[in-house]
């Protein structure tokens, strides 16, 4: 019978690539592969029918938590993204190839569920089944995240604004909106905004596929008096959260200082998914 150290070393090299991708420092990816062989040393090993794959989970998940732990530090401290050196990639293959690079040059853009969906699906081909279970998401929702990943990873010249910036251009949008300041809200919504609506957000009368800074300002003018800012899915946003269940939330896509998209959601199945915190001053 195989040793617990050695079965555990002949995934070492893997748990490591899988640690060095999404974190992007070989310190840290060594840190969460010993936090990785501390817990697998402590578990029913005959209970774990497929040791890589359950290394693999574990690994992942002790690198979400520190992306976690990594984001709200960003926020106290958040620097300005360097110019992105990435082209146009040719296909899911060069992009999945490039990934450190493109990790390094986007680390405060990616939200932790999306990066962990995207290195996991594209750089080492786990399942988007397996990588639900490693973000409590289900295989649809971490599909998402992965799909999103790769589209900002695509757009990487134009960087999302910094975390505390997001949230400045969120509060003033807020403030405006309650005030019915049509200038306030234009000040901060990029020309070519777009609005859009879940199809449970539209039954709830809200429109969906609005377009152009002025025409979101008037949806939003006068209104969103009982929304409040919000962290959603590791960016700024806003939520509405009656007897503190949330019943409609706004993601919301900061660039440069001014918002780009804004997205409402209001399918419970969609709200349940979403990794949703209130922020604390």
């Amino acid at each position: 019978m195989t040793e617990p150290h050695d079965l555990f070393e002949e995934h070492r090299a893997h748990l490591h690539a899988v640690a060095f991708r999404v974190l992007g420092s070989h310190a840290d990816a060594d840190d969460a592969v010993q936090e990785a062989w501390l817990r697998f040393d402590r578990a029913d090993r005959a209970a774990i029918e497929n040791p890589g794959g359950w290394l693999t989970t574990v690994t992942a998940r002790v690198c979400l938590d520190r992306l976690r732990v990594r984001r709200d530090e960003v926020e106290e401290a958040a620097g300005e993204l360097p110019a992105s050196p990435l082209g146009d990639p040719e296909g899911e293959a060069l992009l999945a190839d490039s990934v450190g690079e493109a990790l390094s040059v986007v680390v405060a853009a990616l939200a932790p569920s999306e990066r962990v969906a995207f290195v996991l699906h594209d750089v080492f081909g786990v399942s988007f089944a397996e990588i639900g279970v490693v973000l409590g998401r289900s295989p649809n929702a971490a599909k998402q995240l992965a799909s999103r990943a790769r589209a900002r990873i695509r757009g990487a010249a134009v960087p999302v604004s910094p975390p505390p910036e997001q949230r400045r251009v969120v509060e003033a949008f807020l403030a405006a909106a309650r005030a019915g300041d049509l200038a306030g809200l234009v000040a901060v919504l990029d020309p070519d905004v777009v609005l859009t609506a879940d199809s449970a957000a539209v039954r709830m009368g809200a429109p969906d596929g609005v377009r152009g800074a002025g025409d979101v300002a008037q949806v939003f003018s006068g209104r969103a008096l009982g929304a409040q800012p919000a962290v959603v899915d590791g960016r700024a946003g806003f939520a509405w959260t009656p007897k503190d269940r949330p019943s409609a939330v706004w993601e919301v896509e900061v660039v440069a200082g001014s918002i780009v998209r804004i997205d409402m959601l209001a399918a419970a199945a969609t709200l349940a998914e979403l990794d949703l915190s209130p922020y604390l001053d």
